[in-house]
């Protein structure tokens, strides 16, 4: 009997401080519960977040911050911070912060977009937000901001493309306008209307490179030329290039020379390439006096990612200034306005080349003197279909040089390089 009665009581007191274990680690349980977290609440103050908001929160692409009823951040995402709305515990932005607190004080949801200062820039730029605030509960107000800058940026660009498209439009087909009413009231003079019609040709003819180029400019601008890329051969864009400004060349006694290395290929769009390297050509030829020289080099260069085929275009014509070198590229630029209405030029050309070269991964660049002449360079990502060909000889000053030494050229070798233009 003795050693059942220890037994019990043994198991007796077992019992009893597993229940008192067991209540003490519910008690310790629920506490910890109830304990905010880092990263629902800040760790000093603050009122709880309401179920499943911080979840939302941190699915939402805007920039979020709640506050509680002392203006204090109860919770921010890493985007205010990074936008600068947020800095030691409390909200940077005093509009937002007067919103916050009429929107806690009636209830109402209020929306507004401001221009902020950038961060970490002394140039002045303004960041374009829109906030909105609303009420989150009885005690919190959360608020939403949007960054609008990228979207603003764009929505600017556009405009103002609207804006220089219209303009280029109104001119021919208001010239077209006007020289139909002078043909119909010199009707009965064969000359007059004679004049008057080929002036209406060029004006027609000046409206339908200008559509087709705005039309070229979407084209490269939204499609993707690796799509349908293949292997170009450069020869081939080079002699297409030369033979399409072959008659107009012809006219002002322009000679038209190309050589280099021969046998290379780039990767993309044969199109789109062919355009970009007819545009670069077309422009020497425009802008080139009569009785002057253009010359295309076409030659292979070491890069660090890659071997580079450069495509080089230089003229003998009137140059470009230094302050207007970096404008070139740009849409509807132009350096002489009256001299490019004379040649037909829409201001299309050079930026429709910028982009093809950019979507090929290459760029171009414009080496120009006043008075001397320019060179607009396109480089472009060899192919590798000519790799394991032998190399072929390289252009330098006019002439070509291979490992066996220099050699003249039958249609480059008189041609003098960028430098040595008189």
């Amino acid at each position: 009997m003795d050693v059942n009665a220890a037994v019990a009581a043994a198991a007796a007191i077992a019992g009893l401080c597993t229940g008192v274990i067991a209540m003490l680690a519910f008690r310790w349980s629920e506490r910890e519960q109830k304990r905010p977290t880092r990263s629902s609440l800040r760790p000093d103050r603050g009122a709880p977040l309401p179920p499943g908001v911080d979840t939302v929160l941190s699915v939402l692409s805007s920039s979020a911050v709640v506050l509680d009823e002392s203006d204090s951040v109860v919770k921010a995402s890493s985007a205010a911070y990074a936008l600068g709305l947020v800095r030691g515990g409390r909200l940077a932005v005093e509009p937002m912060l007067h919103m916050a607190r009429d929107t806690r004080r009636d209830g109402e949801i209020r929306q507004v977009e401001l221009d902020l200062p950038r961060r970490g820039t002394g140039r002045g730029e303004a960041l374009a937000v829109s906030a909105r605030v609303a009420p989150l509960g009885s005690r919190l107000v959360l608020l939403l901001v949007e960054d609008l800058t990228e979207a603003r940026r764009i929505e600017a660009v556009r405009r103002d493309f609207v804006a220089n498209v219209s303009h280029e439009l109104k001119t021919p087909v208001g010239a077209l306008s006007l020289l139909s009413e002078a043909v119909m009231d010199a009707s009965d003079d064969p000359e007059a209307v004679e004049r008057f019609a080929g002036r209406m040709q060029i004006e027609a003819t000046r409206l339908t490179n200008l559509v087709q180029e705005l039309i070229d400019l979407s084209r490269v601008q939204n499609d993707d030329p690796l799509e349908d890329a293949e292997p170009v051969r450069v020869d081939e864009l080079v002699a297409e290039a030369v033979d399409r400004c072959r008659q107009q060349a012809g006219s002002k006694q322009i000679t038209m020379a190309s050589g280099g290395t021969s046998d290379l290929f780039v990767w993309g769009n044969r199109g789109q390439l062919a355009a970009a390297l007819g545009n670069l050509v077309e422009n020497a030829v425009n802008y080139s006096p009569a009785r002057t020289r253009v010359g295309i080099a076409v030659h292979r260069m070491a890069a660090s990612g890659g071997d580079l085929v450069e495509i080089a275009v230089t003229d003998q014509g009137f140059g470009i200034p230094e302050k207007d070198r970096e404008r070139v590229f740009e849409r509807f630029y132009r350096v002489d306005p009256a001299r490019s209405r004379a040649t037909g030029g829409t201001g299309l050309g050079l930026a429709i080349v910028k982009h093809v070269a950019a979507s090929h991964g290459g760029e171009v660049t414009v080496w120009s003197s006043e008075g001397q002449g320019s060179t607009f360079t396109l480089r472009l990502p060899e192919s590798g279909v000519a790799r394991g060909r032998t190399r072929g000889p390289r252009i330098v000053n006019g002439r070509s040089v291979d490992d066996d030494g220099p050699y003249e050229t039958d249609t480059f070798a008189s041609f003098p390089a960028p430098e040595a233009l008189p």
